[in-house]
């Protein structure tokens, strides 16, 4: 069996060494909370086994074939599915032996730790992965999937998961946290009400999604005021659901807003797919604004996520469809952009907005400052592109001294991958633990206070901020 050091990650300086190994080893067991992911619920509410190795590490995680396809080995070599349902690869050995000839590729990347993890620490593979061996490793890991204890219940309990939020559109009719609830498991998976399909004119399928919305309240939505009403509904049954949060993908974090009368023009240019670029600019600003009038009436935290160009290869999202890994970030703004947003909302008490960005140029400039002054503002961990050794040390190091540890809200995994999620937050224990074990060392802050603090960015905080 292959066995990863137990002192990966840490600092190679004995003595922080050594302090972040005893910082670690008191938070490694904690449960895992996981506030913002997109795991489908439905593993959970089905519990069949996993098909295949490949269905389950290669196909639904972009990670993967983001980096394979960098390589030119196209999506549909590794089964990814297509939009027109056209031909893709479907036997699941090669799909793995892709994965197998090219895991050279991963080194030193957040998908090789995350992937050795999983095959390693979960399945306990008894060898390191290669190309003469990715058939006999495949052979181990299906008669794994096979048994009991690699049901996705099973992995769940053994994950020592806490609570696991999933991503849910507004007009998702939640189907699938219904059956877990009525199955008697006691695992704790609640959605998060994500609304963009239905704020965001911009998009291809808007009018598809507003007729599904229109669908499932039992009214068709043909106003701007219905869409606020449709909102406070949906938002009403994803709470009665166990919902904490809402989420929202937006390119720019710029809030504002505006008259009822110009919300209602714009929405009835949407209709008539006659909206201009400056109309969806506005509507998604005014609707930010909106959504964070409803937190402040129903108590859901709101979480923002700005700086992607999504969809940046339009010849794999028109073969392959959405989030397959060709999202790319950009500059963002954030002081003026948020300003009268923060103004009305950011001294709220009752209120928590958690700010994610892909843009670390902004992190000690406008960020940790803002994050620093509102009381009701938190940044969200190191996320996505960011989510990585170098990139979440980046980010203590740029925000603590001026945001401090407290007004962050631990870590999140934001993934489709089920399987990697301990392997994410066990990287974000020990990094957090190398960080504050640096600053023990250089007697910046007691090793009671890094003993407290590495307890709050594994567990107290984001218990606290989402409100689990």
């Amino acid at each position: 069996m292959v066995k990863l050091n137990p002192h990966r990650f840490f600092d190679p300086d004995t003595t922080v060494r050594r302090i972040a190994a005893e910082l670690y080893d008191t938070v490694k067991d904690m449960p895992i909370i996981s506030p913002h992911g997109h795991v489908d619920p439905k593993l959970f509410a089905d519990n069949r086994p996993f098909p295949n190795p490949a269905q389950l590490f290669i196909i639904p995680d972009h990670y993967v074939f983001r980096m394979l396809y960098s390589q030119g080995i196209p999506p549909a070599i590794l089964g990814v599915p297509t939009v027109d349902g056209s031909a893709t690869e479907t036997d699941p050995r090669k799909i793995w032996q892709v994965l197998a000839d090219h895991w050279y590729l991963f080194a030193g990347t957040p998908s090789g730790i995350w992937l050795s993890h999983e095959l390693y620490e979960v399945f306990q593979v008894s060898c390191e992965l290669n190309s003469d061996n990715a058939q006999k490793i495949y052979d181990e890991l299906q008669e794994k999937l096979n048994s009991s204890e690699y049901l996705p219940r099973a992995l769940f309990d053994s994950f020592n998961i806490e609570v696991l939020s999933t991503t849910d559109a507004a007009e998702d009719d939640l189907q699938a946290h219904q059956e877990i609830r009525k199955s008697g498991w006691q695992g704790n998976v609640v959605p998060s009400f994500r609304p963009d399909s239905v704020t965001d004119i911009a998009r291809p399928d808007w009018l598809m999604s507003i007729q599904k919305l229109s669908l499932i309240i039992g009214k068709e939505i043909t106003r701007y005021s219905d869409l606020v009403d449709a909102l406070k509904y949906r938002r009403k049954y994803f709470i009665e659901n166990g919902a904490k949060a809402t989420d929202q993908g937006v390119l720019s974090p710029y809030a504002h807003l505006l008259s009822e009368d110009a919300a209602e023009t714009i929405f009835q240019r949407a209709l008539n797919r006659e909206q201009t670029s400056a109309d969806e600019e506005a509507f998604i600003a005014h609707m930010l604004m909106k959504m964070a009038e409803m937190s402040v009436e129903d108590g859901l935290v709101m979480q923002i996520h700005p700086g992607v160009l999504r969809n940046h290869n339009r010849i794999i999202f028109n073969k392959h469809g959405l989030d397959k890994g060709c999202d790319i970030p950009i500059q963002t703004e954030y002081t003026k952009n948020m300003q009268e947003f923060l103004n009305r909302f950011g001294n709220e008490l009752n209120l928590t907005v958690i700010l994610f960005t892909l843009d670390e140029t902004v992190y000690s400039r406008e960020l940790a400052p803002l994050a620093g002054h509102y009381p009701a503002l938190k940044l969200g961990p190191a996320w996505w592109f960011n989510d990585s050794i170098e990139g979440m040390t980046r980010f203590r190091e740029t925000i603590t001294e001026t945001a401090g540890f407290y007004n962050t809200v631990g870590f999140n995994d934001d993934t489709r991958a089920f399987p990697s999620i301990p392997a994410r937050h066990d990287v974000a224990r020990r990094v957090d633990a190398n960080f504050l074990a640096g600053k023990v060392a250089r007697h910046i802050i007691s090793k009671s206070d890094a003993e407290t603090i590495i307890r709050a960015l594994t567990y107290d905080l984001v218990k606290k901020a989402y409100k689990f």
